[in-house]
């Protein structure tokens, strides 16, 4: 009686325990295996690829007291953009993917060209802009037989600069819906009186007429001279910037306030667009926040340190945020050097391997450093060396096809695809960017893949074609981090479970 009474205290107390561990388990609390991840594999629900036509009402990463220059992200093609009726049909995957290896295209002949490494001579030639003089655009005049002899393009709505956030423009603010880009650096909108040629975007272009503080900026001023591409006419200075794609916007170098959130920037320059063409869909222009003088990043350096982060959503119907400041990304940011002796504009990193299902993949550290590897918020699809690429798809193949899945045939740039018909979920295995000074980037099980159709679902990477090409880490796989550039303290950061 005794030992029976003696053990019973035990018994209870283990009872307590299993039943305690139930009560996590239900709530997605418990194990790693609980919620469907671990160290080694990630629960994929097939639906949550196709997400409905519909904005759901859920939290906003939006302005806030505590934020004052928070601002909503959204997909431009998503539900919950402000161009949504815009847009009708989205674009199809064989355009996005086309247009985003033209992006890339673009990208890696830029910085063939800073490191004196041409490796894409096999691909068409660079758009090149006309002749640095007068486009002999002027507001309320007409465009004079000096406008350079700049491309036509296929007019096709579709941008793989996919995100957009508002801001305002002018005094009293008017708000315009641009894309934001960290492989840009010159802001620009389209501007009345559209002389040349503007594409349709939804909503008003901005009439510097009716802004009280807008000014054109002076061929003498030395602002001027931070301009890739510039000109002169009637001491006012020009800009031209050519997108890898064909498109183009031309017009008069401005400044005027800028409003992000709830922070005003004075005297803001920016391109002021009379003659613009190309891939932008219905937004009103690009935000540039690259590393060059005339970014928003460096202008607005005394401000923010030079610091911003953007979280964008696991769907296409949810939303994320673009912060400015050292603390937009949280205190979780994995930090890692950001490289910024390749050039300007770009934001650089050191990867030094891969993970997949929590094993290192065989790919010598010397495969990265030599390729190079850049951060981009435009770029959907990452591209790697292809010796990267070849050890990572095998390796992701192998762990597939022991799992029972069906392999389905590629699609344009993407090769190791998998039919998904009739499954609810997928246990996909996990897969880990290593970057110098130890930060890992996790990839989100939104960003591991990319669907084309039930029938085929695609590895979300994609291979340069040779190992000196740069790498370039692409959007998919940033989402729900919290990315963190910051030009002060020289350090790019990956947050997790930012939005």
């Amino acid at each position: 009686m005794a030992a029976s009474a003696a053990a019973s205290p035990r018994h209870g107390f283990l009872g307590l325990l299993l039943a305690a561990a139930a009560v996590l388990a239900a709530f997605g609390l418990g194990a790693a295996h609980a919620t469907g991840s671990s160290d080694d594999r990630a629960l994929l629900s097939v639906a949550s690829l196709f997400p409905g036509p519909a904005c759901p009402a859920t939290a906003e990463h939006g302005p806030s007291a505590a934020a004052s220059a928070r601002m909503r992200i959204v997909h431009q093609h998503g539900p919950c953009s402000p161009l949504a009726d815009a847009h009708g049909k989205p674009p199809a995957h064989d355009e996005i993917l086309a247009a985003d290896q033209n992006r890339v295209e673009s990208i890696q002949r830029r910085v063939s060209a800073t490191t004196g490494r041409d490796k894409l001579t096999k691909h068409a030639a660079p758009v090149q802009p006309g002749p640095k003089k007068s486009p002999g655009i002027h507001p309320g005049h007409s465009a004079s037989s000096s406008t350079p002899s700049l491309p036509a393009t296929s007019g096709r709505a579709v941008s793989t600069g996919n995100y957009v956030v508002t801001v305002g423009l002018g005094t009293p603010a008017s708000k315009y819906t641009v894309v934001f880009d960290t492989g840009s650096d010159t802001t620009w909108v389209q501007c009345r009186p559209c002389v040349v040629k503007c594409y349709k975007q939804k909503g008003p272009l901005f009439d510097p007429a009716k802004s009280s503080t807008y000014a054109n900026v002076s061929c003498t001023d030395s602002a001027c001279a931070d301009l890739d591409t510039n000109g002169c006419t009637g001491g006012h200075c020009l800009y031209a910037v050519q997108y890898g794609d064909g498109s183009y916007t031309v017009g008069f170098f401005a400044q005027d306030t800028l409003t992000i959130a709830h922070d005003a920037i004075k005297g803001f320059r920016f391109g002021c667009g009379e003659k613009n063409n190309g891939l932008f869909g219905k937004t009103a222009g690009l935000m540039g926040l690259g590393r060059g003088k005339t970014s928003l990043t460096v202008q607005a350096y005394n401000k923010y340190g030079g610091a911003f982060a953007y979280c964008l959503p696991a769907l296409t119907t949810g939303t994320g945020y673009l912060d400015f400041g050292p603390g937009s990304a949280g205190n979780n940011a994995r930090l890692t050097p950001m490289l910024t002796d390749k050039g300007q504009t770009f934001y650089y990193v050191g990867m030094t391997g891969i993970r997949v299902g929590g094993q290192q993949v065989p790919v010598a550290e010397s495969v990265f450093s030599t390729a190079g590897t850049l951060v981009d918020s435009g770029t959907v699809i990452t591209r790697l060396p292809a010796t990267a690429y070849t050890a990572l798809s095998s390796a992701f193949d192998k762990v597939m096809l022991a799992r029972g899945y069906k392999k389905a045939p590629g699609y344009s740039i993407l090769d190791t695809c998998y039919d998904f018909t009739g499954l609810s979920d997928v246990e996909l295995p996990t897969v880990s960017l290593v970057f110098q000074g130890g930060a890992c980037l996790d990839v989100d099980v939104s960003g591991i893949v990319y669907a084309i159709s039930e029938a085929q679902v695609c590895l979300a990477f994609a291979s340069n074609g040779d190992d000196e090409s740069v790498a370039i880490v692409g959007n998919t796989q940033q989402k729900t981090y919290g990315v963190l550039y910051d030009l002060g303290k020289k350090t790019v950061g990956f947050a997790p479970g930012s939005c």
